[in-house]
């Protein structure tokens, strides 16, 4: 076991956040922006890259840190230990609704792939890096772009998604077609491509756009409902300066309601 091993338990339920029990001198990663609450004892640093290897001097942490550019994150991550001798704990909550996917590594593999802004927290030692998709069509047509997102090790790792979280096991040559962007995570062996919608009509006013995500096994897949790119076009649509409606009973009279609107 090189990742420090945790204990956690997930609240709540469209809106969740984990807790992660840390024994003396564990300590958890997470991105930053994403901590909840924690008890005293607990000490903060925040650190190039993920934390995950203390070597290679300066120019391998910037290198590491780096390709976590490349996938929209930030240059740096937090780094929570229990300094304590007693068992402290740390919450960190989902960024929006829906669901927070525990993950042991030890059992996927030890790697899985998921979508670049998924990643929300894992135990010490897991390498949070970069995926790059094997064929050009994934990468220039699919809603998670070129690169994706990789977690490697054998610790626990949380994954965040929105709405409902449903897991497909694909057997060996099972194919499944999803939504680009519903695509949450899959496991090393699952083959992914991009297809596009076969049809004129279809592909013009089928309103699900133009490509599609084919996913061969086997291996394991998680699938959300609610991307947040969709939640977040129809809050856009429904706001008074896009069309939306400006009544009360509207998301613009919210908006006018919350603002102090006079």
């Amino acid at each position: 076991m090189n990742n420090h091993e945790i204990d956690y338990e997930i609240f709540g339920d469209d809106m969740q956040f984990v807790q992660v029990e840390l024994d003396p001198g564990e300590t958890v990663i997470a991105e930053a922006g994403s901590l909840m609450m924690m008890d005293d004892g607990i000490q903060m640093e925040t650190v190039f890259g993920d934390g995950s290897s203390s070597g290679g001097g300066l120019m391998g942490k910037l290198l590491g840190a780096g390709k976590r550019v490349l996938t929209g994150e930030s240059l740096f991550m937090t780094m929570f230990t229990n300094e304590r001798s007693g068992k402290k704990h740390v919450s960190f909550a989902s960024p929006y609704p829906g669901k927070i996917i525990p993950m042991d590594l030890s059992e996927q593999g030890g790697k899985i792939i998921c979508q670049k802004d998924a990643f929300l927290a894992a135990a010490k030692g897991v390498s949070v890096g970069i995926e790059f998709q094997r064929k050009l069509g994934a990468g220039f047509f699919g809603g998670e772009g070129f690169i994706m997102q990789k977690l490697e090790g054998d610790g626990m790792a949380f994954v965040h998604a929105g709405g409902t979280i449903i897991k497909k096991t694909l057997s060996p040559g099972e194919i499944i077609r999803i939504d680009t962007g519903c695509l949450v995570a899959m496991t090393r062996d699952v083959d992914y491509n991009i297809e596009m919608v076969r049809g004129v009509k279809t592909a013009l006013f089928g309103g699900e756009g133009l490509f599609f995500a084919t996913l061969r096994g086997p291996g394991s897949v998680w699938i959300q409902s609610l991307p947040f790119s969709r939640l977040a076009s129809r809050v856009f649509a429904a706001m008074p300066q896009n069309g939306g409606s400006k009544g009360e009973g509207g998301l613009g009279g919210l908006f006018d309601i919350i603002g102090g609107d006079r």
